[in-house]
Formats: C-alpha cells, sequence, structure tokens
C-alpha cells in the first residue's frame, strides 16, 4: 500500500523510540503491563474516560493509548475530535472513550462486555498495538480480534476495524504477518476497515509527540479525519434506514 511505503524509511527510528519509550529505565514497559493485566471478573480493566448518563445511542472506541489520548487533553483526542463532528453535522450519537493505556486485544477481549452494556451501535476497534509492540504471537491477536468482532456483532454493534502496524525489529514475516491479520479479519467478517490509524501522522516528527509514537494534537485532528472519512458515510447510512 502507498502509506506503507512511505513509511519505509521512518521505520527504524520509531522503533528506538518504541523501544525506548515503553523499555526504558522509566519504567513505562512495567506501568503497561500492569495496566493490561486482567480485571477481576465483572470489573473493568479501567474506566474510559467520557462515561456519562447521556441517553444517545453510543459509539464506543475500544483502544490503547492512541484512542485514550496518552499526554494530550481530553479534548485533543481523537474520540473527542469525533464527537466534536458529529454533533456538527447533527447526527444524534454519544462517541464513549474506551480507551486503556497498555491494552492489548486480550485486554480488549476481557473488558469488552463492560464497554457494550449500554445502548451501542457503532465499534471502533483500535487495538494489536501493544500485541506488536511486544512481539506477541499474531495468531493469538487475530483471534481475540475476532473474538471482540463476533461478540459485537452479536449485539447487532456495527465494527469498524483499525488496522496497525507492526515494529519491524520483530523480522519482515512477523510484519507482513501482523499487517495480513487486519486486512484478513475485515475480509473473513466484512467489516468496516481503516487500513492503518495513524495514515499521514506516524514517523512524521511535526504530527508526533517527544516518544515519536503518539500523535500531538495536531497528528490527533489527521487520525480523526481519517476515521471520520469511514465513521460519516456509515453514520449518513444508519442513520436514514
Amino acid at each position: 500500500m502507498p502509506f506503507l511505503r512511505r513509511l519505509s524509511s521512518v521505520k527504524g527510528a520509531l522503533v528506538v523510540c518504541l523501544l525506548t519509550v515503553c523499555c526504558g529505565a522509566t519504567g513505562a514497559c512495567n506501568r503497561e503491563k500492569e495496566q493490561a493485566a486482567a480485571p477481576q471478573a465483572g470489573t473493568p480493566a479501567a474506566a474510559p474516560t467520557s462515561r456519562t448518563d447521556d441517553e444517545r445511542p453510543k459509539i464506543v472506541v475500544l483502544g490503547d493509548s492512541l484512542t485514550a489520548g496518552l499526554g494530550l487533553l481530553e479534548t485533543q483526542s481523537y474520540p473527542h475530535l469525533l464527537q466534536e463532528k458529529i454533533d456538527r453535522d447533527g447526527f444524534q450519537y454519544e462517541v464513549v472513550n474506551a480507551g486503556v493505556s497498555g491494552d492489548t486485544s486480550a485486554g480488549g477481549l476481557r473488558r469488552l462486555d463492560w464497554a457494550l452494556q449500554e445502548d451501542v451501535r457503532v465499534l471502533i476497534l483500535e487495538l494489536g498495538a501493544n500485541d506488536g509492540l511486544r512481539g506477541l504471537a499474531v495468531s493469538e491477536m487475530k483471534e481475540n480480534l475476532g473474538k471482540i468482532i463476533e461478540a459485537a456483532r452479536a449485539k447487532n454493534v456495527i465494527v469498524i476495524l483499525a488496522g496497525m502496524e507492526a515494529p519491524p525489529n520483530y523480522g519482515a514475516e512477523y510484519a507482513a504477518s501482523f499487517r495480513a491479520a487486519y486486512r484478513e479479519l475485515a475480509l473473513k467478517y466484512k467489516v468496516l476497515f481503516i487500513p492503518f490509524l495513524l495514515d499521514k501522522v506516524a514517523g512524521q516528527v511535526s504530527l508526533n509527540q517527544a516518544d515519536g509514537i503518539h500523535p500531538n494534537p495536531e497528528g490527533a485532528a489527521i487520525v480523526a479525519d481519517t476515521v471520520w472519512n469511514v465513521l460519516k458515510p456509515l453514520l449518513d447510512q444508519i442513520s436514514v434506514s
């Protein structure tokens, strides 16, 4: 894909940043593992930032720190920016930010029932980046994401799957398998698909925070546009059906 080819020149530097941020002397790697640990039965792994008593149908964004908006104000996160776009265009939906920093596909699966307990119409599924960062088995990630999609489908929730990229330090074969897992899931379940959530943002110094991983406010706005390009046509369709 063209945008993936454009990333090839910056992947090496990006991997150094990834490893520095998640496994450096600051202990961030350990904190992420603690955040992604299995919750007690019936207890969510962590509370998302925007649960309210709003009675509008929900659009849940199930993700990791990219969704949670690590390093940003809540109003700068891409789920919040999606809410602004929804309100501007007159759609009657509430966006729920169910992002948890450090979460893996397994962690997302564990807290899915809680995330879908309200009147959820759309699930934006953004998970897997931490699986790739830790070099976890692609087959396990794919199975977890498949289970999330199946569970959402069982509740008549429409799924938008956001693809991610693995760092290249685990080898070209792992990276290719990781990328293909998202495409294969999208084809198997016929879900709406964003090939790469961080398209036009990853590797761009001016669009990321100092860690080189998480978008800054300008980068988050581009991510919101990327998601909106898929979400808006869906809302147009279901709002008149």
